[in-house]
């Protein structure tokens, strides 16, 4: 029986919980049990999954906890992977700033077109297995050296096989999407292969790095018993982001000084024929040999979705200065609030178990207050961005970044159980289009916040050009 003070939160999960476990009665713990030990639970991405009854005792980790204690658990938790996540944003604002002046952007300007399609994509497959590797971790499974190894190596070698994938489309995509931007002025062969090219050998080469990173902490936070979904999708966000933007720009310029050389085309056909090498791996691996030809559906879907906001942000970057800074961490600090709030929601429904999620979803909420208070504090006393920092634009941007994170935290819960109700496993569904339509949302409200205090002289935010 719920305690009375459940919310209605957490009696629309109970009675979610009760409906399926009505429609799986004949699952019981020991099939779960031995499911978990042939297969992650989080692997697969059709499936109705079974749930404990509510006598059942939940697992190490997620089991249900008083209101307060779990929202102080939480922040505290949180707290700290949110600050380096702001550091993180903040850097990868800042680098973007500096690279829009570098010759191959300004010559080759599809990359800025890739820039948001290529993080969001990349940011998806690296917040996807930090959503699975922590539900499996919740889950106990890796607790166990039988269980632990192959989840591991499985989900590195998977993300490698995303990562080269979604690259190469990422690349012709953006590709494509400046050939209809501008018609007049289409992008060479050569320069096309520099997009796709560099845009693959940054993806792969990141999701090495930061899938064994993402892995390690997981285990490491499981060891000194600090829930993984509190920490693991706010780091994989913000590192992805610096990482994958560091290598983007260095590939690519350095392949723009080789551009007469083979250099690009050797490396595009290198990068091709290594992904047949790890597809094998991932076909011998049963832990994740089912996410190797599905859940591409919401990867892909997300590209087409967060290029819009790469159309924004190639047509207005130019008009106001910061533009490029602002948007990456934006986007990141709503996305990663998000992302906590739906990764703790699945794992409880992985579990079984319940919690009081309108506290978490206002303990989220509030949590943005002090973190978007920092990044203020931050580029009013560096002056980064070169912005017209004055009292309206400090209200603007911090309006923008509460709607923003309110929508990304009640469109990640409401996402999460449909999906959940339709039988998608969450942690493989959710946080694409989740963090797709934040870009979206996010940077179409920062351009619209730049104009109107543009317009009424409240800033001066237009780059000299344009004055």
């Amino acid at each position: 029986m719920a305690p009375p003070s459940t919310t209605v939160d957490t009696i629309e999960l109970a009675s979610l919980e009760q409906n399926a476990d009505l429609e799986h009665h004949h699952h019981n713990d020991r099939s779960l049990r031995r499911h978990s030990r042939s297969a992650s639970s989080s692997s697969f991405i059709h499936f109705r999954a079974p749930i404990p009854s509510n006598n059942t005792t939940a697992p190490h980790n997620v089991a249900p906890s008083s209101d307060i204690n779990s929202a102080t658990r939480l922040a505290a938790e949180a707290l700290p992977s949110l600050l380096m996540s702001v550091i993180g944003l903040v850097a990868a604002g800042w680098m973007m700033d500096i690279f829009q002046h570098w010759e191959v952007f300004e010559q080759v300007s599809e990359l800025f077109i890739l820039v948001p399609v290529l993080l969001n994509l990349k940011g998806n497959l690296e917040m996807n297995l930090a959503a699975r590797v922590s539900t499996s971790a919740n889950m106990g499974e890796l607790d166990r050296p039988g269980t632990r190894s192959p989840l591991v190596w499985g989900n590195l070698a998977l993300i490698q096989v995303q990562a080269l994938i979604a690259g190469s489309i990422a690349g012709l995509f953006s590709f494509i999407l400046g050939i209809l931007e501008h018609p007049q002025e289409p992008a060479t062969v050569s320069e096309s292969i520099l997009i796709i090219t560099s845009s693959m050998i940054s993806a792969a080469i990141s999701s090495l790095v930061l899938g064994v990173f993402m892995c390690f902490l997981i285990i490491l936070s499981r060891k000194f018993r600090i829930d993984p979904d509190n920490i693991a999708c706010p780091m994989a966000s913000s590192l992805g982001d610096v990482v994958t933007l560091g290598i983007l720009a260095g590939c690519a310029q350095a392949l723009l000084a080789n551009m007469d050389s083979l250099l690009s085309p050797s490396l595009f056909m290198l990068m091709i024929m290594s992904i047949p090498c790890f597809g094998r791996a991932v076909w011998k691996n049963a832990t994740v040999k089912d996410l190797l030809y599905s859940g591409w559906s919401p990867i892909i879907s997300a590209m087409f979705i967060s290029s819009f906001a790469g159309l924004v942000l190639e047509r207005y970057v130019e008009q106001y200065k910061g533009l490029a800074m602002l948007t990456p961490i934006l986007c990141g600090l709503a996305g990663n609030l998000g992302s906590i709030y739906a990764s703790r929601i699945s794992t409880c429904l992985h579990a079984g178990s319940q919690e009081n999620y309108k506290l978490v979803e206002q303990t989220l909420l509030a949590m943005n207050i002090p973190m978007q208070a920092l990044f203020l504090l931050l580029i009013w006393v560096l002056n980064l961005g070169h912005l017209d920092f004055t009292a309206m634009f400090a209200l603007s941007y911090f309006i923008v970044s509460m709607i923003s994170t309110f929508l990304a935290l009640k469109m990640g819960k409401s996402m999460t159980l449909a999906c959940w109700k339709r039988g998608y496993d969450p942690d493989n569904y959710v946080l694409p289009y989740l963090t797709a339509l934040i870009d979206v949302i996010c940077t179409s409200l920062l351009v619209i916040s730049f104009s109107w205090l543009s317009s009424n002289g409240y800033a001066d935010l237009a780059t000299s050009h344009n004055t």
